[in-house]
């Protein structure tokens, strides 16, 4: 996360984005599908599948 003032915060956005993906639906259908040996049917989308992994954050002016 280029735009974090401190490595802890890219870190612990990266960790929180994690925990929530793992427990997501896809992860059981990626496991499901590899044992099966077939292509992944993945429902969740990147829009609006993803948590707020810091809430409060609000992103810098460009200048």
């Amino acid at each position: 996360m280029l735009g974090a003032g401190h490595p802890m915060l890219a870190h612990r956005a990266d960790s929180r984005g994690m925990f929530y993906r793992g427990r997501s639906e896809d992860v059981v259908e990626g496991i499901a599908s590899f044992l099966q040996k077939r292509p992944p049917r993945f429902t969740d989308r990147v829009s609006d599948g993803l948590p707020d992994v810091l809430p409060g954050w609000t992103a810098p002016e460009f200048e």
